[in-house]
């Protein structure tokens, strides 16, 4: 066992998994890593399946003490990354020894890095999962949803490795760059989404884990007669014509209209935008989703 004592929790670090699935009939939405590709890739260093217990650490700001010999994986947002005062690098695996400190800086780019051990951390399932959602008060290290605190104590699996790794060049993205992300239409909104994309939008400061709310030209949509199931990436346009992109912690059902949905691996993306952040989006097609999403999936062997 490799074990952990928090020294400074940062701002908001979350233990998170694959999710909490099977629930959402009773409200109860999955919740999970806001980034599935930094995080998926933080848990393939390790030999890890995809949904492995890991932490989201948002904003950076985290100290660990290592209480055992161990390895760990940091993948994701662009923060400095020092064992005992001495840098090491992201998106890379690397060992660490008893007594020795880790800390993390604050971001540079992005907003979320993603820290994995051997075999995930270990705690008392919630419904299923350890997917920490503190708005309905699930899972988490202390099972109430609760972030980590200063003084917990967290606890991995051992791992045997030839040595340290890093995540090849091409998969590592650049958190800086501004690409458009991609938006599959809904059904009958096809006119109303050309609106959406040919215009540019800001990420609010009032965005978190539930959903992405966007600032700008507002949209007009005629509103729903019912409510209907909601999924991650979902664009609502509420009475004030400002979308909402929703994220892992979303409500499962709504009665806004949707506009059209976010690619899954483009969910993440969002993620790593900061407040204010200029936004453009751009129409693709279902089919297209579909593959890459498929190939993602098969990449990490789920």
């Amino acid at each position: 066992m490799s074990r952990f004592r928090v020294l400074r929790p940062g701002p908001l670090s979350l233990l998170q998994d694959g999710g909490r699935h099977g629930w959402q009939h009773l409200g109860v939405s999955p919740a999970g890593p806001l980034d599935p590709h930094a995080a998926a890739w933080a848990n393939r260093l390790l030999g890890n399946r995809r949904g492995a217990a890991l932490l989201e650490i948002a904003l950076g700001g985290l100290q660990l003490e290592c209480l055992d010999d161990g390895w760990l994986a940091l993948c994701g947002a662009d923060v400095p990354i020092r064992l005992d005062g001495v840098p090491r690098p992201n998106w890379s695996r690397f060992a660490v020894r008893a007594g020795q400190r880790l800390e993390l800086g604050f971001a540079r780019s992005g907003q979320r890095v993603y820290l994995a051990v051997p075999g995930g951390f270990r705690g008392e399932p919630v419904l299923g999962s350890l997917a920490c959602q503190a708005r309905e008060g699930l899972g988490g290290l202390h099972g109430d949803g609760s972030p980590l605190r200063e003084g917990d104590l967290l606890a991995g699996g051992l791992g045997d490795f030839p040595g340290a790794a890093s995540v090849p060049w091409p998969f590592v993205p650049d958190y800086r760059a501004s690409r458009p992300l991609r938006v599959v239409p809904a059904v009958g909104q096809e006119e109303v989404l050309q609106g959406f994309v040919a215009r540019s939008w800001r990420l609010s400061p009032q965005s978190d884990r539930m959903g992405a709310r966007l600032s700008g030209e507002a949209l007009r949509l005629p509103p729903c007669e019912w409510s209907q199931g909601m999924v991650r990436g979902a664009i609502q346009v509420p009475p004030d014509g400002q979308p909402i992109i929703l994220q892992a912690d979303r409500q499962t059902v709504g009665g806004y209209p949707v506009l059209g949905y976010l690619h899954p691996l483009d969910c993440g993306r969002l993620a790593q935008c900061p407040a204010h952040a200029e936004l453009r989006f751009v129409a693709t097609d279902l089919e297209t989703v579909q593959q890459e999403w498929r190939a993602f999936l098969r990449f990490f062997a789920c």
